[in-house]
């Protein structure tokens, strides 16, 4: 017998807020049958595929310190820099910037809420670096 992640949870002070910004990230959406709404303490939102979910849930308790776990994305198109402008954009902030000259390496985020996460070089600046 083994255990899946059914979902991935998020602490946050607002988790419709939070949950809209991570729906642009990563091009999520929410449950058609459980629409997320202003107010709403749990926001859930999934993959296109539905095979992965975050849940935002809000507590009183503020951030402290640094995150435990944390998200490691790559662009799905475009570079790892590309990205990088595109979620500045969107409000992260730029945590650590750990690139290297040669191109290796990766940016440490921060969400609206303070949640680290990095940005990774995409798989085609890898495929590319590998030829």
């Amino acid at each position: 017998m083994t255990s899946y992640v059914s979902h991935t949870t998020v602490d946050c002070a607002d988790a419709y807020g939070l949950s809209r910004w991570w729906q642009a990230v990563l091009d999520y959406s929410e449950d058609p049958d459980d629409p997320n709404e202003p107010g709403h303490e749990e926001c859930l939102i999934r993959s296109a595929d539905g095979r992965h979910r975050l849940l935002f849930v809000e507590v009183p308790e503020p951030k402290r310190g640094k995150n435990r776990i944390h998200f490691d994305l790559r662009p799905a198109e475009g570079t790892r820099d590309e990205e990088l402008a595109r979620l500045t954009g969107l409000g992260a902030t730029v945590v650590d910037d750990l690139r290297n000259p040669d191109g290796t390496g990766w940016v440490v985020l921060a969400d609206p809420e303070g949640n680290e996460f990095c940005i990774l070089r995409s798989e085609g600046e890898l495929a590319n670096r590998r030829s």
